[in-house]
């Protein structure tokens, strides 16, 4: 593709101990065909020496560190903003555990730049050993309030979805100016569902494109109980926003049942688990009467 024609687009990073992955990411980005990228890597205070390892291998690259963990939203935003200033026609945010085949870009802009209301758009994203799917599509169940990935389809066409994962999207540089960037209440989880929400709610258009193939390998030092702390708390945020008519009843009278089994379980179980989803339920207390 021609750097002189094509869209600008800024390549999104988000990094936090990522030695073992944040290389790799890279040199996918770096050798991806699309001519007009730029490469950003903003950094939430890691430790591991993963920050100044990409540094020293890629001095062309854009460093942005942040002088503690602000979480996915937050850190995003920070070089989202840095993105819009330097006229990014669209932003594609990458896990720093993830990566993306040559053409991956390419095909993303390709759709979007034929399709003006596409305002979000995804690749496939596989496993990191190509033999599974682990995002090919997302829905949002209001009755059970979660979000899931929709099994691996065998569409060969760009097909709607729900939401878009932030682990691998494109997104239009409008949909930020329509909606904002990303709500900083979620520190980690659901705030891709939340932008997609308020994109489709603003008229924009969520796309899978099959073309486009990325790769994902979830880290796992996070410890379980801590994923679940932070699953639960921004559920509980994203459905109290986002619930409309009948799912905000339901979500109401929902709540109501989970608030009376914790407090049932408080009488009988001091498991990890059970605590952590206690305690989720607290602080979503504490952020309610902060956010009346």
């Amino acid at each position: 593709m021609d750097k002189n024609i094509d869209p600008k687009v800024f390549a999104i990073v988000l990094n936090y101990n990522g030695q073992d992955c944040l290389v790799p990411c890279l040199d996918s980005l770096y050798q991806s065909d699309y001519a007009n990228l730029e490469i950003v890597v903003v950094d939430n205070a890691s430790k591991d020496g993963s920050l100044e390892n990409a540094r020293e291998k890629f001095p062309k690259i854009h460093f942005i560190k942040n002088s503690e963990n602000v979480g996915f939203a937050c850190g995003n935003n920070v070089a989202i903003r840095f993105a819009l200033e330097k006229m990014a026609d669209y932003v594609f945010l990458l896990n720093n555990d993830a990566t993306v085949q040559i053409d991956t870009i390419s095909n993303l802009v390709k759709e979007a730049e034929e399709n003006p209301d596409l305002g979000m758009a995804s690749p496939i994203i596989l496993s990191a050993d190509g033999n599974g799917v682990w995002f090919a599509g997302g829905k949002i169940s209001w009755r059970e309030m979660k979000t899931v990935h929709v099994p691996g389809s065998q569409e060969q066409n760009p097909y709607e979805t729900e939401y878009v994962s932030g682990c691998a999207a494109l997104i239009r540089k409008d949909v930020f100016g329509e909606i904002g960037l990303f709500d900083e209440n979620f520190f980690l989880y659901y705030e891709d569902a939340d932008l997609s929400c308020r994109a489709t709610r603003a008229g924009f258009k969520l796309r899978m494109i099959p073309e486009a193939l990325a790769h994902h390998a979830e880290k796992s030092e996070m410890v379980n109980k801590k994923k679940l702390y932070w699953l639960v708390l921004s559920g509980l945020i994203f459905f109290k926003k986002n619930s409309r008519g009948f799912n905000r009843i339901w979500s109401v009278f929902y709540l109501f049942l989970r608030k009376t089994k914790n407090r049932l379980n408080m009488l009988t179980s001091t498991s990890d688990k059970d605590v952590m989803i206690r305690k989720a339920f607290h602080d979503y207390k504490i952020f309610l009467r902060q956010n009346l």
